[in-house]
């Protein structure tokens, strides 16, 4: 008896495997994946005159939405935004006068919540963002780095890092800091190192005075812009190998780069000229003094960002910063696709994917 249970029993289980393996033979559907559907532009605006803006540019229609934020959501940003990213599903606007993140659907643009940047009512000076395994990271000119929870959007800690942290860069599941010292009495002239796995400054990097702008290629190197003391220390452009520990450095005079496909653009040029230029990352050599190749005139190339899959490249023009601001779109060989202007958004400086 207890024999012929147990095969009944045994059967029952192999009939229900094979059931199971017979409805799932098929493999689930792809995910289909997401598709850029346009671009946001944040318009930093003029200090202290609370005028930033966001504008939406649409790739099907060829048109875009001025002051997109306020049209959605009935108020503006705030004052001077200073970065920009969307992560997860949200855009993450950091108002650096203002003294806050702004939060919001990363593809309607609808308001979310504000993340406050004052401590006791001073205002930290948030600066610049970065986001990796679940956080986002804001930089503050109060020599911390905020570590943001995104599922409860609150801030789960401050790390110390060096004087006027600024820029920031992931590579290597190590979060980058660039020190400034901006601020102080003194320039710094490191790159605090913070592990995604600890959220604690483990220790620094010296890399030269007054660094910057940072970008890293995802195969071992960092390469930092480090602005000198504006006297007698001249700027530089700094190529660190963390794996083999070693640093090399050439004359330049660089505001921002990116990285793409082995190569640096970068805004400025040697003399400060306003200029979009292109350097090979192995010698930091010049591939071309002008990234642009069909004569395209930027006054005054504020903004740079690129698209990864595709290798567009824009260029936020700022003009004179006080009157509207225009947005280029380059292909990868540095020929015009398109452009349209920011009105009323003054200082484009942060363009960044919608994708859905």
């Amino acid at each position: 008896m207890k024999k012929n249970t147990l095969l009944f029993v045994a059967c029952l289980v192999l009939t229900f495997l094979f059931s199971c393996s017979k409805n799932n033979s098929s493999a689930p559907p792809p995910v289909p994946p997401k598709v850029t559907t346009g671009i946001f532009v944040l318009n930093q605006g003029t200090y202290g005159a609370n005028n930033t803006t966001l504008t939406y540019y649409d790739f099907a229609t060829g048109t875009q939405t001025t002051d997109f934020f306020k049209t959605v959501n009935g108020f503006g940003l705030g004052d001077t935004g200073s970065d920009f990213i969307t992560y997860g599903g949200k855009m993450y606007i950091v108002m650096n006068v203002s003294g806050y993140v702004a939060v919001a659907n990363g593809v309607t643009a609808k308001f979310i919540d504000t993340i406050s940047f004052k401590n006791a009512g001073v205002n930290r000076g948030p600066e610049n963002i970065a986001a990796a395994g679940g956080n986002v990271f804001v930089s503050s000119t109060d020599g911390t780095v905020a570590v943001i929870d995104t599922s409860s959007l609150a801030v789960t800690k401050y790390i110390n890092v060096g004087s006027n942290p600024a820029q920031m860069v992931v590579a290597d599941d190590i979060l980058y800091v660039s020190n400034t010292g901006g601020f102080s009495a003194t320039f710094d002239s490191t790159l605090s190192i913070i592990p995604l796995n600890t959220l604690t400054e483990a220790g620094r990097i010296v890399v030269g005075i007054n660094p910057g702008s940072i970008t890293t290629d995802n195969a071992g190197n960092l390469y930092v812009v480090c602005t000198g003391d504006y006297k007698a220390v001249k700027p530089r452009l700094v190529k660190i190998n963390i794996n083999a520990s070693t640093l090399q450095s050439v004359d330049s005079t660089f505001g921002t780069i990116r990285y793409y496909n082995s190569n640096l653009f970068t805004t400025g040029g040697y003399l400060g000229v306003a200029n979009v230029g292109i350097f090979n990352t192995g010698n930091l050599a010049a591939v071309r003094t002008s990234f642009i190749t069909d004569g395209t005139v930027i006054v005054n190339p504020y903004g740079l960002d690129i698209d990864p899959a595709t290798g567009d490249v824009y260029v936020g023009d700022a003009k004179d910063y006080v009157s509207s601001g225009e947005v280029f779109c380059f292909d990868k060989t540095g020929k015009k696709k398109f452009s349209f202007s920011v009105t009323p958004g003054i200082s484009p400086f942060k363009t960044v994917l919608v994708q859905q």
